[in-house]
């Protein structure tokens, strides 16, 4: 059994972001200026053991892995940003590939979404569109076999590199894709290749028959979730009013608690990888509409993670990983790295647990 985190390789700036939000413009940019927005909200996330570093620096890099290894991680799961071949945030991996460091394994995730400017509010406005095609398909393949796929530190299944997509129901006609992506990793000496997807609860559930090997669940699955904190009649009248601004109008806030148990209550499913958040917090991303799970503690990660273990070990699943989401998605108060506040709590929890898995 074995445990991949979700990684993020921004924490860098690069021309696209100078552009679009500053010069500059790091997720770090965001996270410091984080604000609580009620009281008992845990706000900013700050770094602790790695500071505010710069995935550009090939020290950081080492660092995470070597933590990652010393805590029970077995590999990451990198974002792979892919527009038509242009590709963002790309430094930290194509520097990981030329000097061979870490010694770490990983794999990737294509995040194939629109980019929009919904982090200030205007979801509408494009940054960078995803346009789909048969080329497009043969052009991408071919360069994740060149680069990606052959080197000696990516995680496989039997064999085969695994490569995820995170919204599979947004690419038109997807068992073509998923066809041309087979015969061409063959044609270019790759073999066969173990092709994924992240599941939450408003995928498409016929997307399990149209040529994936498996699913992941994709944690937090927002469409799951427990009902939302409500604000009192109270505080309803005089958000109305205009006196009192509720954060429960404008947030959505959930339980960790309860969401993690409602999470403890589903059956594993064959075939599909489950998933576990250590906490989730979206505020520094976002000046209002934030969704915040509040009351996130280790213990109940570390209840949420053993829970999930225990189950595995009665699957008859042949390869068993976990996925946690995220190693390092700080603006999206998400993740294992050490903060400020729990230290390496998240971390000895995730260690105690995959020890003995």
């Amino acid at each position: 059994m074995k445990a991949i985190a979700i990684h993020l390789p921004q924490f860098h700036p690069f021309p696209e972001n100078d552009t679009w939000w500053g010069k500059g413009f790091t997720e770090w940019t965001n996270v410091a200026k984080a604000t609580p927005r009620f009281n008992g909200h845990y706000q900013p996330h700050l770094p602790a053991d790695l500071g505010f570093y710069d995935l550009r620096l090939e020290e950081a890099r080492i660092a995470q892995a070597e933590l990652a290894t010393a805590y029970g991680i077995s590999g990451f799961c990198y974002y792979h940003y892919w527009f038509n071949g242009k590709r963002l945030l790309h430094r930290p991996l194509d520097d990981m590939l030329k000097t061979k460091t870490p010694d770490f394994p990983f794999m990737l995730c294509w995040a194939n979404e629109n980019w929009t400017r919904r982090w200030d509010g205007m979801d509408q406005e494009i940054l960078i569109k995803q346009d789909y095609s048969e080329q497009d398909d043969e052009d991408h393949i071919r360069f994740l076999c060149q680069y990606f796929f052959s080197d000696q530190r990516y995680i496989r299944v039997n064999g085969k590199p695994f490569f995820v997509i995170y919204q599979a129901e947004l690419i038109p006609h997807i068992s073509r894709t998923i066809e041309i992506w087979r015969s061409a990793a063959l044609k270019f000496g790759i073999g066969e290749i173990y092709i994924g997807y992240m599941h939450q609860q408003w995928t498409d559930p016929n997307m399990e028959k149209i040529g994936f090997d498996c699913s992941i669940e994709f944690q937090p699955d927002i469409g799951a979730v427990s009902p939302r904190l409500s604000p009192s009649l109270l505080h309803r009248g005089l958000n109305k009013l205009g006196i009192y601004k509720s954060v429960t109008l404008t947030n959505t806030i959930y339980s960790y608690e309860q969401y993690a148990q409602k999470m403890m209550e589903r059956k594993l499913i064959l075939n599909r990888y489950p998933g576990i958040t250590p906490m989730w917090d979206n505020s520094a991303r976002r000046l209002s509409g934030a969704t915040i799970f509040k009351d996130s503690r280790p213990e109940t990660y570390k209840r949420w993670l053993y829970h999930i273990a225990e189950e595995y070990k009665k699957s008859t699943a042949e390869n068993k990983f976990i996925f946690i989401n995220a190693w390092n998605e700080w603006a999206e108060g998400n993740h294992l790295e050490p903060c400020q506040r729990w230290g390496l709590k998240y971390l000895e929890a995730t260690k105690e647990v995959m020890g003995n898995a």
